[in-house]
């Protein structure tokens, strides 16, 4: 209902964006190559290993079981490698790639702020936050929990503390203000600042074992994936990339400003609302599986706004799959530049992700020059 209210206000709105027909062609060529794009890396991905497999090995897996055809070559080592390890795996990092995407391209449009991202509302930092406290608390004290939740009381957990610090960001923004984007982002960096000296503090008593698992679960990684975890953020994570994108006409009236999107028919408390909750399912799921990753959802957005234009009904989309693609290509160069060790694929994010965002930023202060 909030949302239908969100988008169905507009009524006398001004007329959407216009674009010529070579616009909507360069659209919907740059989605159709990224789709391209990302089904290529998925391939890769899934073939790049200790034990290779091959495209046409792929296929006929994949064949085989859909029952399209009765028997395949592929060797059952390689059957089990590809559905047990690799294939999950590839289909977390485009789940949590295209979450983290869409949810930086809504909260960028939100705030009218291109530097936003869910760690200035407090997502990935409540995340951690809880996370660590899992960590330091140990299973002993956990008893109850870790025997029904097994594996899954971090990830629990850590979603968790990425919904609550964000519910207490946005009550506090209320109450100390109006509830608007700029206070929001004023609390969301006060929340920020203490729940870093918190996670700091324990970070600071934990033993050198829990201090280990610390370090690696905030560097981020999806060495842990299987078919529980990513049917446990599925849903999280298509409810984001399915409703954000109702929201694009909205976030583009509100790029005039609130009162003049107020007065087009915008409802701004609940696109407010809406866009912070749907968010937050996508980017808390994917930390709460695959750790804290950085960049994704803060230079993506960058990156697609810059070939297709800021018309959010679009960049939502090209978001999603633009995250999607950079997730699945850091992950592939994570687990097999140091094989067979593992690269934190946090590290990757961020070593591939700042010299870009950093180019951006240069680029944009020489056109205003």
């Amino acid at each position: 209902m909030l949302l239908e209210q969100t988008t169905s206000h507009t009524v006398k709105e001004l007329p959407p964006l216009k674009s010529t027909d070579s616009a909507d062609a360069k659209v919907t060529w740059t989605l159709v190559l990224l789709v391209l794009l990302l089904i290529a890396t998925m391939l890769l991905s899934m073939g790049i290993g200790a034990v290779p497999i091959g495209v046409s090995e792929i296929g006929s897996l994949i064949l085989h079981s859909l029952g399209w055809t009765s028997a395949t070559e592929v060797t059952e080592a390689k059957a089990m490698v590809f559905w047990v390890i690799r294939l999950p795996r590839v289909v977390l990092a485009v789940l949590v790639g295209a979450g983290l995407g869409i949810a930086g391209a809504a909260l960028q449009g939100l705030f009218r702020n291109p530097v936003a991202d869910a760690g200035l509302i407090g997502v990935t930092s409540g995340a951690s936050l809880f996370a660590i406290l899992i960590m330091m608390l140990n299973a002993q004290y956990w008893s109850m929990i870790n025997e029904y939740g097994g594996a899954y009381v971090l990830s629990l957990g850590a979603f968790v503390g990425a919904a609550l610090t964000t519910f207490l960001v946005y009550q506090l923004s209320k109450l100390a203000g109006d509830g608007s984007a700029a206070m929001i982002l004023l609390i969301g960096i006060a929340i920020n600042a203490l729940v870093g000296s918190i996670t700091g503090l324990m970070t600071y008593l934990a033993n050198e074992q829990q201090l280990r698992s610390m370090t690696f679960w905030s560097l981020g990684s999806l060495g842990g994936a299987n078919w529980t975890s990513v049917i446990a953020i599925a849903p999280f994570v298509l409810a984001s990339t399915v409703g954000l994108p109702m929201l694009g006409k909205s976030l583009n009236l509100l790029v005039l400003g609130e009162s003049q999107a107020k007065a087009l028919g915008v409802n701004i408390i609940g696109l407010r609302r809406m866009v912070i909750v749907l968010a937050t399912l996508g980017v808390g799921a994917s930390v709460a599986v695959a750790g804290s990753i950085g960049f994704v959802g803060l230079v993506v957005p960058h990156i697609i706004r810059n070939i297709i234009g800021p018309d959010h009904r679009n960049l939502l989309i090209g978001s999603a799959l633009g995250g999607a693609l950079v997730l699945a290509i850091a992950d592939t160069i994570s687990r097999t530049i140091v094989a067979p060790a593992e690269l934190p694929i946090g590290i990757v994010t961020a070593l591939l992700g700042s010299p870009f965002f950093m180019y951006i930023l240069w680029k944009q202060k020489t056109k205003r020059i």
